[in-house]
Parts: structure tokens; C-alpha cells; sequence
């Protein structure tokens, strides 16, 4: 079989979204002339169908930015559906790399459930992955998930007290706690803000819980603490649904050890003492501590994070009207002054408005990662504010938050192959193994049997999936998995022709 690529063939096989690859057998050696790669066309539409894991099917990811100078890691994301809507792929968790190609995916296979808030954590001194898990219908009623890096559960976090954990946070503590929200439906009088004297109103909830035994260390609730007149929203006009007049949607631990919290419908952040929760400061709303410098006021954000140089991130969604933009902001705070500046504020080039949801992660070389939440993209941006990366949803999807983060996966369950004999002595291999980050290239084996097999070459791994082509008459073929330095990732896998 030549191993000769002419120009013709070049284009032609670049046309229909494929490269053809010469390979070596080892590293280091010449060409071998019996294998050649395929990159990935496994694409329908807006959605991947991989032949080697045909129950996965998530959605594409189109990169409307190459990436360039961006920080070192992966991209976390949870595609969902729209409200009322059949998007594209499955729902489930996602990891990509820069390319927009499947690193990591676990779908869920039932309609009326999602997964959100997909990250990687620190639990018990190693990286993990963790999501809340359940069904929302503007708040959730679910458990928060944690597996380590071989992508087994080690633990499953639930609210205390009779409560559901809700999807808009789970954040592990410094201390090995997780922290969460809550809603719940409480009775209550609204004919204060012009509802009914019986109305219902939904209590957000901040609940602490020690994530080995569940017990509960700190709950706190917003309408101890928060009156109704605080709210930016009037209750509903049906007396039967309840008045979310708070909507808290983030957690995050002060450097002080109290609680940052954000709360949509207030357009305030919180600061709560987490000895006896009484609110120390409100930044923003109707009843702000701090002078609201220009640029600084939100409306219905989400995502309140303070950095380590003392600075408080925010994603701000905005108002409902003509024109508005969402923003991804930082700001200074002067606790002794009480003042807020602005120091910078991110926004996407296409003028993209999120309604809902949305994240902003400060990365570790000074850039910002974008969620864009109901807004169905997700960027990077230098410190100053350059776009370095951004990519798209199919339009239907979308994620409540994204992440960049370091990961390295090493899955306990074994990889996928599938093998198709063509014309004479040609077949073809499709490989991959599900959140395996470290490998580097596919080595091809034939033999008489599954003891007797003999190497054909190397590929390098093309996306998610590399389809093979390779010349033998042999009747197993098998595959493994290397890394960079030609080191075996687990075993040899091989199936009859």
C-alpha cells in the first residue's frame, strides 16, 4: 500500500473534513506502509456519533476563536437543553480540549433530569470532578455528585434536614465540607409587596453539610435575614406559584472564613457571618453599604467570587432591555472606605446577552474563562481583555457554567474498539477510550490469536475517536493505548475480524 500522498488526494480527503496521516511503526523508525489515520469525521449534523461508543452521542462544539495564549487545561461544561427546548446530542457532562473535541463525556440518559455546575474541585488533597444532578424547573431538587480520577464515584453529597440540593452551587471547603444551595416553598404573608396575605413564598437557603457522614454544620436562611422589600421582583399573579424573591444562585468562602453570597433577584451580593449569619455587608441593590462606583452595579447576576489579590468577580447578566449586553466584571472593593470600583469588564464581541445563569473564573496566569450561561457560548480573555478562545453551542444548548481547569484522567474501565474488514486485506480500526487525557498515540497489533500479536505501527490519537486503516490478513487485530514517551496506558485490547 503506498504511502504516498499526492496533492489531489490531499485536498480531496481535506474536503470532506479528513486527513490522511503516514505513520511509523514505532517511534523514531521509518514509515510503515500498512497503517494510516483518519481524523475523526464522526460528526451528524450537530451532534458526534462515534462507531466505537455509539451510546454516546454529544453535542458538537463549533470553535469560533482558535485558541492562543490561553492557560493550560481542559474545558468543563454540562450541555443542556434550552427551556422548552430538543436540542441537539445528549445532556450530561463534558470535557473538551481546545479544539472543541471530546476529552470526556457522561450523558444522562433521562430527559428530565441534567447535570450542572461540572468542575474539578479539591477533595481530600486530590483533584476531583464534581456536579449537581437532578431536575429543575428554575430551581433544583437533586444530589451533588464527586468521582476521582480514574471517573468512579466516590461520594454523593445530599442536603440535610428533609431538604433537595439545588443546581445553582456545590463548592468544597478548605476544610473538606461542601457548601449549597436551596429553595424552599414557605407559607407566608406577601401583602407587604402586594401578594397575598397566604401567599408562598421560595426561602433560599445556604446549607453546609461534612461531606462523609452528612451531618449538618451551618444552614442559613434568606428570610431570616433578607426582607421581601429587598426584592427587584413583584410577587406572581397567580396566588398558587411561589414568589422567588431572593434567588441566591452562588457560594463562596471569604478569606476570613465567612460567606459570599449572590442572590439574582436582589441584584445584591451578600456578605454573611457564619457564626451566627447576620449580614455583614450588602454590595449592591436597593440597600447597598458600599458607594457604587461607575460600572459597578449589577443586575440579576450571578456567579460572585472573590480572588486572592482581594479583588470580587461577578457575572453580570443585566437588565431586561433593548440593546443590553451581559458583562464578566471584577471589582475593588475598599472595605474601610466602603467604596467599589471597576477594574474591568469583559464582554463578548457579538454582543451577547445572557438572561440566565453564566460563570467567571479568574485562571491562574491572570486571564478570565467565560460562561456565557443562556447564551450558548463560552471564551477566554487575556487579563486586558483580548480575545484568546471562544466556541459555540449548537443554538438549542446551552450550559449553566464553564470552566477551565487542569485534569488528568485515567479511566478505570477499559477502552473501545471496533474493527471492519474492507476490500482484500484492508480494515479499519476505530479507537478510543472515554477521559483517557494522556494518550499520545494508538498502537496497531495483529496476530493468529489474541497471544500471538505482533505489532503493525503506531497512530496518533485524531479527536475523541481515530479511525485506522490497516493492511493484514491476520485475524485479531488489538490495540493499545501510549503516551508521549511510548509507555503502555492498560492493557491490549483485541477482537476478531
Amino acid at each position: 500500500m503506498s504511502t504516498e500522498i499526492t496533492r489531489r488526494r490531499f485536498l480531496k480527503a481535506v474536503g470532506a473534513g479528513a486527513t490522511w496521516i503516514t505513520l511509523s511503526s514505532t517511534l523514531g523508525c521509518e514509515p510503515d506502509q500498512r497503517l494510516r489515520a483518519v481524523a475523526s469525521t464522526a460528526r451528524s449534523g450537530q451532534t458526534w456519533a462515534f462507531r466505537s461508543r455509539p451510546e454516546l452521542k454529544p453535542p458538537v462544539i463549533d470553535v469560533t476563536v482558535q485558541a492562543r495564549d490561553t492557560a493550560p487545561g481542559y474545558i468543563c461544561i454540562a450541555p443542556k437543553n434550552g427551556p422548552e427546548e430538543e436540542g441537539p446530542g445528549q445532556d450530561g457532562a463534558m470535557i473538551l480540549d481546545n479544539s472543541g473535541q471530546v476529552v470526556w463525556f457522561r450523558p444522562l440518559f433521562r430527559e428530565e433530569r441534567d447535570i450542572m455546575d461540572f468542575k474539578v474541585q479539591r477533595y481530600r488533597g486530590q483533584p476531583v470532578l464534581t456536579w449537581w444532578e437532578g431536575v429543575h424547573t428554575g430551581y433544583g431538587q437533586g444530589e451533588y455528585v464527586i468521582f476521582d480520577g480514574s471517573y468512579s464515584e466516590i461520594a454523593r453529597v445530599r442536603a440535610g434536614n428533609g431538604l433537595q440540593g439545588d443546581h445553582h452551587e456545590f463548592l468544597i471547603s478548605p476544610r473538606d465540607t461542601a457548601l449549597f444551595t436551596i429553595y424552599e416553598k414557605t407559607p407566608w404573608d406577601l401583602s407587604p409587596v402586594g401578594g397575598p396575605a397566604d401567599g408562598i413564598v421560595l426561602d433560599s437557603i445556604a446549607q453546609e453539610v461534612d461531606i462523609e457522614t452528612g451531618e449538618v454544620l451551618f444552614e442559613w436562611h434568606s428570610l431570616d435575614h433578607v426582607a421581601l422589600d429587598e426584592s427587584t421582583a413583584s410577587p406572581p399573579g397567580n396566588p398558587e406559584f411561589a414568589f422567588d424573591y431572593f434567588h441566591i444562585n452562588s457560594i463562596e468562602v471569604e478569606p476570613d472564613g465567612n460567606l459570599l453570597v449572590s442572590c439574582r433577584m436582589t441584584s445584591t451580593i451578600y456578605k454573611i457571618d457564619r457564626a451566627t449569619g447576620e449580614v455583614i455587608w450588602r454590595l449592591g441593590g436597593k440597600n447597598s453599604d458600599f458607594e457604587m462606583g461607575p460600572g459597578t452595579r449589577t443586575r440579576l447576576q450571578h456567579d460572585a467570587r472573590r480572588r486572592p489579590d482581594g479583588a470580587v468577580t461577578i457575572f453580570d447578566n443585566g437588565a431586561f432591555k433593548e440593546g443590553a449586553r451581559s458583562r464578566a466584571i471584577v471589582l475593588r472593593l475598599d472595605e474601610d472606605a466602603m467604596t467599589a470600583t471597576l477594574v474591568r469588564a469583559y464582554t463578548h464581541p457579538d454582543g451577547v446577552f445572557s438572561a440566565t445563569q453564566g460563570s467567571l473564573q479568574t485562571l491562574p496566569n491572570g486571564n478570565v474563562f467565560v460562561g456565557w450561561g443562556s447564551a450558548p457560548y463560552f471564551s477566554e480573555f487575556s487579563k486586558e481583555g483580548e480575545l484568546l478562545f471562544s466556541a459555540a453551542f449548537p443554538p438549542e444548548a446551552e450550559s449553566y457554567r464553564a470552566f477551565r481547569f487542569p485534569w488528568t484522567g485515567r479511566p478505570s474501565t477499559g477502552l473501545a474498539m471496533i474493527v471492519e474488514r474492507g476490500p482484500g486485506d484492508e480494515v479499519t480500526v476505530h479507537a478510543s477510550w472515554n477521559g483517557a487525557t494522556e494518550i499520545a498515540d494508538w498502537q496497531v497489533l495483529a496476530g493468529p490469536d489474541p497471544e500471538r500479536l505482533e505489532s503493525l505501527g503506531t497512530v496518533p490519537r485524531e479527536g475523541f475517536e481515530t479511525a485506522i486503516k490497516a493492511s493484514t490478513s491476520e485475524p485479531y487485530i488489538g490495540v493499545q493505548a501510549r503516551d508521549r514517551a511510548g509507555r503502555a496506558l492498560g492493557a491490549v485490547k483485541a477482537v476478531k475480524v
